[in-house]
């Protein structure tokens, strides 16, 4: 092997078959004429039967990681009519190495060097010792991503541009998959019926601050005197009203969108495709009536970031996330919308992430939640596998570094520049951090943040928070050209301005005379060729094994699945008979179906997260291909006991960490006498929570690091004789986590429906309470309540009321056994709640 790199060698292996062996690599080769900086080019030697051939392959990033970076760019087969030769470059360290095949002439420029020259030498090695006849039908697979080279091949049936391979068929199969083989090859071909044409496209972002809208919008939406082919608008804060969060709903979402459909430009009549929500965030996307005929496949999702481990499929996550303003996620997050215009695929992402000035690693972890849950349940079903993206938001990065003073110093000097030099967004995508792959265009408007309210100066409260270009808008993807970014400093009802920027971007279109003869002749071509195809793919491995699996610290693992067929391979994970759910609650696949067209690869993601009381894990999925033969992978893990699923019965009667229990121990748990009144791991958190937050301001609505949670959880699993790890926020979260997680809820399943009914008056609930429940979960129970009035004591300190804290914990003690079957009961066990908060619980606590 002629590379240093052995890694990359493999990795580059891993892109090829078994039977396609690679002899050498060449790194960092650039193209001729190509863009500049295009030095992430490798050349590889590979070998199949005594065959040969030359690949260019294009790195995603430089160096790659995984196989899926690398794509095929060029192929060249190694035959009488391939030569290749050198040539020096003038006052450079480079040489150029010249590959000619038949009319054909590529140029690399290369690093000179022992790599260099042995490389070369291989080449041609490899020409002397071809056969007379080499076969290359196996480079055939490949024809869909390269250069045309493959067409003028002496092995190439000549009869046909119908890219076929017809090695290996097992005889009398049937034709099966072909409608995705017919999406394949229109793709292919797509150049002889489609044309790029210009559309406008407006992208406006405004964080409006939970104010409801009083002032027209058109000098933001119509700034134009064009009107854009297509809209994108997005809000953050439209309504930071309990209620709003407590059960996701707001008529601010209808009272807002009117106000934009009113303030579109006049001289175009506009159609909304899609209005996405979550809480605080709103996103629409409208079109020109003239385009809409031609949008299709719109999908949209939205996803919370922020508290208990950002796993969407959470019952408590869901709930939370659409509680307080500034409470856990629901204020924060992302809503997505997707789109294909013609032949494009456009998409468009809305986010509000983590505030404060010192919080950048949290956005930048908000930005990563995002883009890797948002799931459409379409192809593509990612952001990042769109043809053209825009991303819009409230971003929340700061200046760093300067007082309040000094940036408003350096704004009336108009020295800006010096200022986007400490902007944390610049800062973290230079570092590779954050939207390394997006585009931003220059900012030449002032900082849209923080203004007092209905003026346009600058924030002169107490905090006084130094202005900041927070709200922003980016893009990625090809044929796209920024006309205009700019703030809109008119619009004075919120403590932000909004911001718009125009794009012109190439949309491609489809001429349906061309696109008719096309298809036509594609189908001629499959009639004659359908029966002679199956879709195949590998799997790299068939057992998957996670080891010591914890308490909400999820694992991830990952298979490969190869087409190996000449196909287009559509797969997706199917539930096994007499189950629900393809595979258990503990398990997430991303993604859990696509397609993967012939000579590719798809990438497969398994994520653990354990959140209930098991021993093992074990599990099979069955991986189904249309119209080809199903395939099993099995799943297994081992994983370690935690009090967060232990039930309260067996917490009381451990009389030391769980961690510290042998099997034989742990297995008797339930034999053994009740030591505790309530769990200890809970005493300690209250206990905390009382010594060190009762005067915490807004104790429940911070987001800990998913760090800070575990060191409490090991701290409470193996029990330590140092102080409780993490901020009293930390705790309180954990408090939530634990009361959340327990094998059984603090008012038992069967008692829900019996409690909400009786939610109107305290004297039911309360015999319910003292007649009803155990004396382990009825002494919890008002353990807590008790400890929730401690804490009303101090409401000047800490803000909290007794509805506030009555509707966080209605959702927890009153938990439903099918985790979000009933949304619709909240108010129900806020309301049962808020009983024990509101009286006297003394007369409780020693029932007859």
């Amino acid at each position: 092997m002629l590379a240093s790199n052995h890694e990359i060698y493999n990795i580059v292996q891993a892109k090829f078959l078994a039977a396609e062996i690679v002899h050498s690599i060449h790194l960092n080769v650039s193209v001729i004429e190509g863009p500049s900086n295009n030095s992430n080019r490798i050349l590889a030697l590979v070998e199949y039967n005594k065959s040969n051939a030359l690949f260019a392959l294009v790195s995603s990033r430089t160096p790659p990681v995984s196989f899926s970076d690398l794509s095929i760019e060029t192929v060249i087969p190694i035959n009488h009519n391939f030569s290749c030769e050198t040539e020096p470059t003038v006052g450079q360290n480079n040489v150029v190495l010249i590959i000619k095949y038949k009319q054909s002439r590529y140029e690399f420029s290369i690093e000179v060097g022992k790599e260099s020259c042995a490389f070369a030498a291989e080449l041609i090695k490899a020409k002397e010792v071809s056969n007379t006849k080499p076969n290359f039908t196996w480079l055939e697979k490949y024809f869909g991503t390269i250069n045309q080279v493959l067409k003028n091949s002496d092995q190439m049936n000549d009869q046909s541009d119908f890219v076929l391979v017809r090695d290996n068929l097992v005889q009398g199969q049937t034709a099966i998959n072909r409608e995705s083989l017919l999406k394949y090859q229109l793709k292919l071909r797509d150049s002889e019926f489609t044309e790029k044409q210009e559309f406008t496209v407006f992208v406006g972002t405004w964080n409006v601050n939970g104010q409801a809208p009083t002032a027209p919008l058109r000098s933001w939406l119509s700034c134009d005197d064009n009107p854009p082919d297509v809209y994108a608008v997005g809000f953050q804060e439209i309504d930071l009203s309990k209620e709003a969060f407590i059960f996701n709903d707001t008529p601010r979402e209808a009272e807002w969108q009117k106000f934009v459909m009113d303030g579109l430009n006049p001289k175009a009549k506009y159609r909304l495709v899609a209005l996405a929500r979550l809480v605080g965030m709103q996103l629409a996307v409208i079109v020109n009536n003239h385009h809409y005929p031609h949008v299709k496949n719109v999908s949209c999702d939205t996803v919370g970031t922020g508290l208990l481990g950002k796993m969407e499929r959470d019952y408590l996550y869901r709930k939370l996330n659409v509680y307080n303003g500034r409470f856990f996620s629901g204020n924060k997050g992302g809503v997505a919308v997707r789109l294909e215009l013609h032949n494009t695929s456009l998409c468009f992402v809305n986010c509000h992430l983590a505030a404060h000035v010192d919080e950048f690693e949290r956005r930048n972890q908000d930005y990563k939640d995002i883009n890797a849950r948002v799931n459409f349940k379409r192809n593509p079903q990612s952001i990042k596998d769109h043809d053209q993206v825009y991303w819009l938001g409230d971003l929340n990065y700061r200046i760093t570094d300067l007082s309040n003073t000094q940036v408003k110093t350096l704004l009336a000097r108009c020295e800006m520049n010096t200022l986007l030099k400490v902007d944390q967004l610049s800062q973290q995508r230079e570092r590779g951090n954050v939207l390394l792959d997006y585009l931003e265009g220059d900012i030449n408007f002032p900082p849209t943040y923080k203004f007092d309210l209905h003026s346009d100066v600058y924030d002169t409260s107490e905090k006084a928070r130094p202005p900041a270009w927070t709200d922003r808008i980016l893009w990625r993807g090809r044929g796209i050209h920024q006309v205009h970014y700019r703030s809109h400093m008119d619009l004075r009802i919120s403590d932000h301005k909004p911001v718009s920027a125009l794009f012109k971007s190439e949309i491609s279109v489809v001429d349906p005379v061309k696109y008719r003869k096309v298809h036509e002749d594609l189908l001629k071509k499959m009639d004659k060729h359908e029966n002679e195809f199956l879709p195949q793919v590998t799997v790299d491995q068939t057992e998957v094994t996670f080891e010591s699996v914890r308490f909400r610290e999820p694992q991830y693992k990952e298979i490969i699945i190869a087409n190996t067929g000449v196909v287009p391979a559509d797969f997706e994970f199917i539930k096994k008979l007499d189950e629900e759910t393809y595979c258990k609650d503990w398990l997430r696949i991303l993604p859990f179906c696509g397609s993967i067209n012939p000579g590719e690869t798809c990438d497969i993601r398994l994520e653990v997260n354990l959140d209930v009381d098991v021993d093992t894990l074990y599990d099979i999925l069955v991986l189904h291909l249309k119209g080809g033969k199903d395939m099993f992978i099995i799943i297994n893990g081992t994983c370690q006991k935690s009090c967060f699923t232990q039930s309260l019965s067996s917490l009381v009667r451990m009389q030391v960490p769980v961690m510290n229990l042998n099997e034989e121990e742990y297995s008797s748990v339930s034999s053994l006498p009740i030591r505790y009144s309530i769990p200890r791991e809970l005493w300690l958190l209250v206990d905390h929570l009382y010594r060190y937050g009762l005067k915490t301001r807004d104790l429940f609505e911070s987001c800990a690091l998913h760090e800070e949670l575990i060191r409490i959880r090991d701290w409470l699993d193996y029990g330590s004789q140092e102080p409780l790890p993490g901020t009293p926020q930390a705790v309180a979260e954990t408090m939530l986590l634990f009361l959340s997680y327990t094998k059984d809820p603090v008012i038992p399943f069967e008692l829900q429906d019996v409690c909400i009914a009786a939610a109107n008056n305290f004297e039911n609930c309360r015999q319910l309470i003292l007649q009803k429940l155990n004396d382990i979960h009825r002494t919890v129970f008002l353990y807590i309540c008790m400890f929730l009035q401690e804490l009303l004591k101090y409401t000047s300190d800490n803000g909290y009321d007794a509805k506030t804290l009555s509707s966080l914990f209605g959702d927890i003690l009153l938990r439903d056994q099918i985790r979000n079957s009933k949304p619709q009961a909240s108010r129900g066990k806020a309301n049962f709640v808020y009983n024990f908060l509101m009286n006297d619980l003394s007369a409780s606590l020693s029932p007859k």
